[in-house]
């Protein structure tokens, strides 16, 4: 329920930003810190910001000035602030009716931190820390930014700026209490060009002409929000907008000309406003939300959800008729879906600390597949959950994993906390948990954690007790099991009868594990948890397992899904029997269950929990008319098995000529060009499935992509449409060095900031040895883009990991140049992911010695991986080229 209505509570959104209501919420709140780690002294906290910078974009610096309001909570001989890369000449401190004085200033890159001692110990009471200083504008996603991109219209190279202050970069931009509990209100200034557009949390409140063609630009007063969402950006910019309610304005901006390319993601976004608004109970509190286009890319990130400026990479915002695919459509949406759903959790309510981050990036991806789902059923959003589910699962079942909630004091343990763990098994996790409380009861609970919480700072437990409140008794314990201890459910049955239409399940829980088996078959964790067992038909039947074993009964005969709805996160273990008897019901199953039962039984036989016959079976029981997604899912992992069999070139022949009489009918039937009217699944069907024949070397696939790309000789145009980019990644894949310089031409000919950057990428791919070691000798010059150049090094690394592993370290500190400074360490350990060579885990521990102990995560789990894979996938390609031989009989 709502506590006001919607319409009434969008149009008091704006006013509310000066109430006085809203005014005593930005009192700092003390207590609300016990226990919530901190790199700061407890002593002060701030209550608003005043920033004031002048940007030197074309020499990659800017001048700042900027005051604190704040308050002393005890007597201290000092000051501690955050600041990173800034050179700050004066700084002053004026008590509330006292006089400024001068403070000395200690700079201490090591902590990142900056300490300002006055003559005399402060006293509890209200302050101004005023300061003078310089910054370096960065060439990666970190604090301020510039991105160099082509003009749409004359191909000239254009410069703009941008932030990225998550997680812990606003310090760069000048000395802040720079975590997230330390909320504060934020006025923003900037003196830049007049002819440039300059974007901030807030609409522009004042603009003032000034000498020498330039303007100062003042945006509105922010709401109550910590540092990290703080943002700027500057450019040739425009905006496309409209009215999404009430007093709330969206918009997109891009850069200039980009015209028609904004429409799309534009009508995408203005619903999600009153969509979460009525979600949430709460009104989204700013008068206007932008989506800011950024011409680049980063190997950290893609968006983010700044408050009021969401930032996000061009290449999944603007939709270019040219080149956008059909999945590049559907992840404009999702993405849009995502960052939006942060204005309310994450930005309206914020975790405390870093070790709750899932609070902001689990929840935002539950929403974005609820909001899809909502306004694009026809996509099966829902399905992608199992996916989402599989990917967490693919690191959890590693001795490396971390749980959900997982202690984080340093920078670089905050940087890799954005993992598939804090997204996709945070997502995982609450769909269970929704589905254990029930849709209403779920969402009044949501709606009273924002109504109590909103522009303040909350622990996990806090969400829970209000779900719970709402009328799900016993969701902690559920919700602490699961967020609180790594690793992965494995609920087994070990016995089934069926009497008089009734079916009884033997059940018994332990703990799935990839590279642990031993020590959780000894000692499992126990974790309670929620089962929906369906039979044939018969209604679902719902039950908590609390560790240990239970019996289940369930009406019907038919076949028996312990995890109907794929909502439980943990795996299931069938028996042999039950195996076959899914089998002949797989083309009659509910599609989320076809991907989820294949899911489950290719990790259980990888992993050694049973052959690798059952899993085949399943995945080839997928029938040729199944559901797109789920034929597009099933046909991914053949062509992955594919691959494993490159040692063996006569069972690759064997296996593409069995996948070919299952999906290529499906592909001509879909035919080679888009049709009108299509649904967006099948047009991305289409996609897959060329794509998948081409990377099996399919001679018709194989043969139209060079017919396709022949053309373009006469008419540059050719291409142009949502399968480019997937006929050009054949092509490039086989590409002859003829191709590779026509590819080369066309990205430094293109005026496409998205489609350079595609074409220098694919440079990369090529099969051929000496063309990759080309497009990594190119990606080391100034030529593709200096964010660009990083994507090249690893699409070179997906044909010829060693060797491009090899040449990020002999050239390692030009490649780190490349790559956010957060991503570093993760971007030469994943380099090697692909190697199949034993040498490469000895290569990844030399490298682990060179990295701090608490940044060395990344690289212990390719280690963990390569060194399973290494055993695992001998095994895997002789269970496949066996069960294909049986098969035959």
């Amino acid at each position: 329920m709502r506590t006001l209505s919607l319409v009434s509570a969008l149009a008091l959104s704006a006013a509310a930003l000066s109430s006085p209501a809203l005014a005593q919420q930005t009192a700092a709140n003390p207590s609300a810190a016990a226990g919530v780690h901190t790199d700061l002294p407890r002593v002060a906290h701030p209550s608003h910001y005043t920033i004031a910078i002048t940007p030197d974009a074309a020499n990659l610096k800017f001048s700042g000035q900027s005051s604190v309001d704040l308050e002393v909570t005890e007597a201290t001989p000092f000051l501690t602030l955050h600041a990173l890369d800034l050179n700050i000449s004066s700084a002053t401190l004026t008590p509330t009716g006292g006089a400024a004085v001068p403070v000395i200033i200690t700079m201490d890159p090591a902590s990142q931190t900056a300490r300002f001692t006055a003559a005399q110990p402060l006293v509890p009471g209200k302050y101004r820390l005023d300061t003078t200083y310089t910054g370096v504008i960065n060439t990666q996603a970190n604090g301020l930014f510039a991105l160099d991109y082509p003009d749409k219209v004359t191909g000239k190279d254009v410069r703009g700026l941008f932030t990225q202050f998550e997680a812990p970069d606003a310090r760069r931009f000048a000395p802040m209490f720079d975590e997230p509990i330390y909320k504060a209100t934020f006025d923003l200034s900037a003196v830049v060009a007049a002819s440039q557009m300059a974007i901030g949390n807030m609409p522009v409140a004042k603009e003032e002409p000034l000498e020498g063609g330039k303007k100062r630009v003042t945006f509105g007063t922010s709401p109550k929000m910590s540092s990290y969402l703080l943002f700027f950006a500057l450019g040739d910019f425009e905006r496309m907008a409209r009215e999404a309610a009430p007093g709330v304005q969206v918009g997109i901006v891009a850069p200039k000309a980009s015209g028609e390319q904004s429409r799309f993601a534009l009508n995408e976004l203005a619903p999600l406003i009153p969509y979460y608004a009525d979600y949430f109970g709460q009104p989204y509190p700013l008068p206007k939300l932008d989506n800011v286009a950024a011409p680049g890319q980063s190997q950290f990130f893609s968006a983010m959800e700044n408050w009021g400026a969401i930032l996000t990479f061009e290449r999944i915002l603007l939709d270019d008729p040219a080149i956008t695919s059909a999945a590049a459509r559907q992840n404009i949406v999702t993405t849009q879906a995502h960052e939006v759903a942060h204005q309310w959790f994450g930005n309206l309510v914020t975790m405390a600390w870093w070790e709750d981050l899932w609070l902001n990036e689990g929840f935002a991806s539950w929403m974005e597949t609820k909001a899809t789902a909502h306004f694009h059923p026809d996509w099966f959003p829902l399905l992608g959950r199992v996916n989402g589910r599989d990917a967490a699962m693919g690191l959890d079942g590693y001795k490396t994993t971390h749980p959900i909630v997982q202690e984080i004091k340093t920078v670089d343990e905050t940087n890799q906390a954005f993992d598939a763990i804090t997204y996709q098994k945070g997502e995982a996790v609450i769909s269970m948990l929704e589905a254990f409380a029930g849709e209403t009861v779920w969402r009044d609970g949501l709606r009273a954690y924002m109504r109590d919480h909103k522009f303040s700072n909350t622990r996990s437990k806090d969400l829970w007790q209000a779900v719970e409140k709402a009328g799900a008794p016993g969701l902690t314990a559920i919700a602490m099991d699961f967020t609180t201890k790594p690793g992965i459910p494995l609920v087994k049955v070990t016995g089934m009868t069926c009497k008089k239409g009734v079916t009884t399940l033997n059940l018994e829980q332990s703990e799935f594990s990839v590279d642990r088996k031993d020590e959780v078959a000894a000692k499992p964790q126990q974790w309670k948890v929620p089962l929906l067992v369906s039979s044939g038909s018969g209604e679902p039947v719902r039950t908590i397992l609390d560790g240990g074993k239970a019996t289940v009964s369930v009406n019907g005969c038919g076949p028996v899904v312990i995890n109907a709805g794929q909502l439980g996160y943990y795996r299931s273990l069938y028996t042999p029997k039950m195996l076959q008897s899914l089998k002949t019901a797989m083309p009659t199953l509910a599609p989320v269950d076809q991907m989820g039962l294949i899911a489950d039984n290719l990790a259980l036989s990888a992993s050694g929990y049973q052959p690798y016959g059952p899993a085949f079976d399943l995945l080839a029981a997928v029938p040729g008319n199944a559901n797109p997604v789920v034929l597009g899912n099933a046909f991914g992992d053949f062509v992955g098995a594919w691959r494993t069999l490159d040692k063996d070139a006569a069972a690759q022949k064997k296996l593409a000529a069995k996948v070919a009489a299952t999906y290529k009918p499906r592909l001509l039937a879909l035919g080679f060009e888009p049709k009108a009217g299509e649904s967006l699944p099948d047009a991305d069907l289409r996609s897959t499935l060329i794509s998948g024949f081409g990377t099996m070397g399919d001679a018709d696939v194989v043969a139209e992509a060079r017919r396709r790309f022949a053309l373009l000789a006469s008419n540059p145009k050719a291409l142009d449409g949502p399968l480019k980019t997937t006929w050009l990644n054949i092509v490039a894949r086989n590409a002859t060095k003829a191709d590779w310089d026509a590819i080369q031409a066309m990205a430094a000919a293109s005026n496409s900031a998205v489609e350079r950057q595609f074409l220098y990428t694919l440079l990369g791919r090529p099969a051929d040895a000496a063309l990759a070691k080309a497009a990594r000798d190119l990606a080391l010059t100034d030529v593709p883009g200096k964010t660009t150049s990083a994507a090249m090094i690893v699409a070179s690394a997906a044909l010829h990991a060693d060797a491009t592993y090899d040449y990020a370290l002999a050239n390692r500190a030009k490649v780190e140049a490349l790559v956010d400074a957060q991503s570093r360490v993760t971007f030469i350990a994943g380099l090697g992911s692909n190697s199949s060579d034993p040498a490469m885990i000895e290569k990844l521990k030399a490298f682990r010695a060179t990295v701090p102990a608490e940044a060395g995560r990344p690289v212990d789990r390719v280690i963990a991986m390569l060194t399973e894979k290494a055993k695992s996938r001998p095994l895997f390609a002789k269970g496949l080229t066996d069960w294909m031989a049986a098969k035959k009989r």
